[in-house]
């Protein structure tokens, strides 16, 4: 579990297909991970990944073929920035919000406008996912918390303040990027037991109320 607060950028050493999976090793300088020992879980622009050896500059990951066909890592070449965070512990501090580290799908930078010191980042992602985005909720873009300021079909837009640009592989961005999304827990857990009940409350109920948003 993490929390979207991303600690500093590392960088891509090595990047090695292994049969329909592949192996990453990441260098770490420069970033306060904490002690990360195998076995910790380590987001990757977002993605989890299970630390297998780790170094005091560097740590190494194996990327399943799944993960690879949900998200952007397949695409990281050596040098490449990337997000890095460590994963929670109990009596941390949750400055962002909760996030699993599983992406749900790739969406692509479409506009970068400057809004005084802040960017206003829009970012097209697939329609079937769209219905989990709402204004004011929460969005994780390549392991970064952000909060959505508005919605379309198939589309939507987060600011980036100065410190978060600087921070993070945001400030590398530029329409056509690809980026890592993972929608808010809560939004995939209530439509899952919406669809579990056979009377009550329904998606129908909420859109009429104006709970959530009408596609």
């Amino acid at each position: 579990m993490f929390s979207g607060i991303v600690k500093g950028q590392g960088r891509i050493i090595e990047s090695t297909q292994r049969g329909a999976d592949l192996r990453l090793v990441v260098g770490t300088a420069g970033v306060d991970l904490g002690t990360v020992s195998p076995g910790d879980s380590i987001a990757v622009n977002g993605v989890c990944l299970t630390v297998t050896d780790p170094s005091p500059d560097r740590l190494g990951a194996d990327v399943s073929a799944e993960t690879l066909a949900r998200t952007t890592l397949g695409r990281l070449k050596a040098d490449d920035a990337v997000n890095l965070e460590a994963s929670l512990c109990v009596n941390d501090l949750i400055a962002g919000h909760l996030v699993y580290g599983h992406v749900d799908d790739v969406g692509e930078v479409v506009e970068l406008a400057e809004v005084a010191r802040s960017t206003a980042l829009t970012i097209a992602f697939p329609k079937r996912l769209m219905r989990y985005v709402a204004v004011k909720g929460s969005i994780t873009v390549d392991g970064v918390s952000l909060t959505v300021n508005a919605v379309s079909s198939d589309r939507f837009t987060v600011n980036i303040i100065p410190h978060t640009r600087e921070i993070t592989v945001i400030s590398a961005y530029r329409p056509g990027t690809p980026v890592n999304i993972e929608v808010d827990m809560i939004a995939r857990y209530l439509e899952r037991l919406l669809e579990s009940r056979s009377d009550g409350l329904t998606l129908d109920t909420l859109k009429r109320h104006g709970f959530i948003e009408s596609d």
